[in-house]
């Protein structure tokens, strides 16, 4: 009897793996650790983080060990993300703290793994969805927490960082640790709910409920930093319905029309950086974000090129982060803005590698959302419009959800966009010569 029961355990395990099931349950399990990061931090610490994400990576393997006949892999993996993470881990070769770079490379490329698997083995609304099971979830939680933290019991949560000041109108910060990412959560959640909605994914119920969800929870956060990025995600919305309504001959130069609008605003904001601040009533965040950004521009020169090793996460006992945090006597876990976080971090040549990957991503990813009728691809787009924006004054596209995020957008956009498939396309459609 047990011969007989042990090669049909061992064929049900690959037939398993590739359930639907399977991939779906990988997809939102992945998607909740990611985004649920700082409460698990919080709860179980490092030691349960890690584990939990060796988990999902052992997981995904047998996933695509089970699938790999049925994946199309030709032109998935962008090439930028292999030279970002590549470059990162170079970095523990000529840094101080070699086990911190190792180690936080590692942990890099596990989440960019598990966004390549979610890729490879679902569909783009099928991770539009799994985004907003999620966000839903994880912002009813938030609430209930705070409901409980605020309302019922009238005490701090000091572990998650819940400060109860609900009934103060907030801010708020949930189960995200700081009010700022609960706006950039927020924001990421209102797109999926009306990508969600427009697919006819969910009922007109449940999108009501979960747009006044994520309302509620863009308003009690009381961050400036997501009002700014509010006004950028409003008018890449709106450029990119205007792109999909023109016809295809004036829609070309609609984009390099966008473009030079999107430069000389920039441009102006930038001159005009100190009015925005005050109309928006930001100064005490950014006057710190500017001490910070000193801080880091006096350390920079000393490794120009190269940068003083990969660390994602600050550690405030090595330098330059120590030396950071006694100039503001104040502690972080980021460099507070994306891009001069890999300078710092990585030098110059990491930081062209990041911006390549962005660049490459966003451009592939609007160029889709622009062309394509199926309003699901406007997704990623819109998506990395967030990304990218809240970039400027958090570093959550190296970390965690944010670099989650930005992976699978990038890996999505490539499957439509890669030059690798268009040459592929060509070679096909060579005539092959007759067999000898």
């Amino acid at each position: 009897m047990s011969d007989r029961r042990g090669p049909r355990a061992v064929r049900e395990v690959p037939e398993a793996f590739q359930s639907p099931h399977a991939a779906a349950a990988f997809s939102l399990i992945t998607f909740g650790l990611a985004f649920a990061t700082p409460a698990i931090r919080s709860i179980i610490g490092w030691p349960g983080l890690i584990g939990a994400l060796v988990v999902l990576v052992v997981l995904g393997i047998g996933i695509l060990i089970a699938r790999r006949d049925a994946i199309e892999w030709h032109g998935l993996l962008p090439i930028s993300i292999l030279i970002f993470i590549g470059w990162c881990g170079l970095s523990a070769f000529w840094t101080e703290y070699q086990w911190v770079t190792a180690s936080s490379v590692l942990y890099q490329a596990a989440f960019a793994f598990l966004g390549i698997t979610i890729v490879l083995t679902r569909d783009l609304i099928q991770i539009v969805r799994s985004v907003g099971t999620v966000l839903r979830f994880l912002l009813v939680v938030s609430f209930g927490v705070e409901i409980l933290s605020g309302l019922i019991l009238d005490v701090p949560f000091r572990f998650l960082g819940v400060d109860g000041a609900l009934a103060l109108g907030g801010p708020i910060q949930g189960i995200f640790g700081t009010r700022n990412m609960l706006g950039f959560v927020a924001l990421i959640a209102i797109v999926t709910f009306v990508i969600e909605w427009r697919t006819r994914s969910i009922t007109r119920g449940l999108f009501i409920f979960s747009a006044i969800l994520g309302g509620a929870a863009l308003l009690f956060s009381g961050s400036p930093v997501t009002w700014l990025v509010v006004t950028v995600l409003l008018f890449a919305t709106l450029a990119l319905y205007g792109l999909r309504k023109a016809k295809p001959d004036v829609r070309l130069r609609l984009q390099w029309a966008l473009l030079g609008l999107t430069v000389v605003g920039a441009v102006a904001t930038y001159f005009a950086r100190v009015r925005v601040i005050n109309l928006l009533n930001v100064g005490s965040e950014f006057e710190y974000r500017y001490s910070l950004w000193i801080q880091m521009w006096q350390l920079i020169p000393v490794h120009p090129l190269e940068g003083w090793g990969w660390a994602g996460f600050w550690r405030t006992g090595i330098p330059p982060f120590a030396n950071i945090d006694f100039a503001l006597s104040q502690g972080h876990s980021t460099g507070l803005n994306a891009f001069l976080d890999v300078y710092l971090q990585v030098g110059l040549v990491g930081l062209l590698a990041f911006v390549a990957l962005i660049g490459l991503a966003f451009v592939r990813s609007w160029l889709l959302a622009s062309n394509r009728r199926v309003v699901t691809y406007t997704w990623p787009a819109l998506v990395l419009v967030v990304v990218i924006a809240t970039s400027a004054a958090e570093s959550f596209a190296l970390l965690d959800a944010g670099w989650l995020l930005l992976v699978v957008c990038a890996a999505n956009a490539s499957q439509g966009q890669s030059w690798r498939r268009r040459l592929r396309s060509k070679d096909a459609l060579v005539p092959q010569p007759p067999l000898e």
